[in-house]
């Protein structure tokens, strides 16, 4: 822990090195071209989460060896005073990128290059920026890279011998057996069970979901509905925004951009470790399966709805906790650590599930309580998963960033 496709891409590569926020440093520069950058290669969102956590590192190592703000308990590099710190941010992001995302090596090259023809430094201090660069990408790498993933066993589809079930393969079943960060074990955020189904808390979970997820609800507002399609995306490049929005707020200084974006990147990668880890170990159910079987659930408070249908298609792997509500909490919690007592600027992102809108939020905690509320009206979680999961990102960022 950090203390106290390829045209497509090269379009966007030299759409974002033309124009920029007004107030962005060179990490916040290089954070929106290296999310952009990997997930024009990866769709899956834990993946992308993984690389991102690497690079952020990466860039944090580069720029504190150079300003020498911070330490660091587990990985240290050389210390270089006087380098050229836009150099080695650069450096840092291009080598991190080429080992993870190399079929994006064209729009990584050509958002290299770009980058050192803006850079004013003399050639001295350049030179060991680009040295700097190199060492703290080859670190990043190297320390995660050493850390071993546990034996799990494949996932085991249930069923009756004989009984067909769907044969789709269901997505990031051995996530909670990689090697963490922050965490000391996958399992040490591991929540109790969801409600039990006779209970009256499952009985309130599967009405709101059931009035306010289904495709067809009648109950559900138009802005309700909004969020819930604008949240139905899950690639990091809707999540580093909401940390950028306090980045590139005035007065900020740069080790400490490179510091929240490496500890975010790290954090939101345990969530997602976590937050499988706690889903396969479970299995619980989603609303869709649920509620077409609302007759079986010795609860006399439920109602089977044969033809239900969640508004978005429900993700394949087990309901709970909500990994969206996770990763927010995470976030949410380490923009207030950063913060303390200072003022919280206004927190933006837009999504590409729904092109064209902005949505923004005065606290973190408006903003993590939108996402908990939006995958409710999506119709693939409950609200008891949404509260647990937007709580352990608290824990983790707790754990990630103590309170200053």
């Amino acid at each position: 822990m950090i203390s106290n496709q390829m045209v497509s891409g090269l379009m966007l590569v030299a759409g974002l090195m033309a124009t920029g926020p007004a107030r962005s440093d060179t990490v916040t520069d290089w954070n929106k071209l290296a999310a952009d950058i990997t997930v024009a290669q990866v769709q899956s969102p834990v993946l992308g989460n993984h690389i991102l956590a690497v690079v952020q590192t990466a860039v944090f190592l580069a720029v504190n060896a150079i300003t020498q703000t911070y330490e660091d308990e587990r990985i240290t590099i050389d210390a270089r005073p006087g380098a050229s710190v836009d150099t080695a941010i650069a450096v840092a992001n291009r080598n991190v990128l080429l080992q993870l995302v190399p079929a994006q090596k064209a729009a990584i090259d050509q958002a290299y290059e770009a980058a050192l023809a803006r850079v004013t430094d003399g050639e001295d201090a350049r030179s060991a920026g680009i040295a700097v660069g190199e060492q703290a990408a080859t670190a990043a790498v190297g320390w995660y890279g050493a850390q071993k993933m546990r034996a799990i066993e494949p996932y085991r589809p249930v069923s009756n011998p004989g009984v067909y079930i769907p044969t789709v393969d269901v997505a990031a079943w051995n996530w909670g057996a990689r090697p963490t960060w922050i965490l000391k074990s996958s399992d040490q955020l591991r929540p109790p069970p969801p409600p039990a189904l006779n209970s009256q808390d499952w009985a309130k979970d599967y009405d709101e979901v059931n009035r306010l997820g289904g495709l067809n609800s009648t109950q559900r507002s138009a802005e309700q509905t909004e969020i819930a399609l604008f949240w139905q995306a899950t690639v990091p490049t809707i999540y580093y925004p909401v940390l950028r929005s306090v980045a590139q707020a005035p007065g900020r200084e740069i080790t400490r951009n490179a510091r929240l974006l490496a500890i975010a990147g790290q954090a939101m990668d345990d969530a997602l470790i976590a937050v499988f880890d706690a889903k396969y170990f479970y299995r619980f159910w989603r609303p869709v399966t649920a509620i077409r079987n609302g007759d079986r659930d010795e609860n006399e408070a439920t109602t089977r709805v044969p033809d239900w249908e969640p508004l978005i298609a429900t993700p394949m792997h087990p309901e709970y906790p909500c990994a969206h509500c996770i990763v927010s909490g995470t976030v949410a919690g380490l923009i207030r650590a950063d913060l303390g007592d200072e003022p919280c600027p206004l927190l933006s992102t837009t999504s590409p599930a729904l092109p064209g809108v902005t949505r923004s939020w005065k606290t973190p905690d408006e903003f993590a309580q939108e996402v908990a509320d939006a995958r409710v009206f999506d119709g693939v979680h409950y609200r008891t998963s949404a509260v647990v999961g937007t709580a352990m990102g608290a824990r983790l960022a707790a754990m990630a960033m103590p309170a200053r």
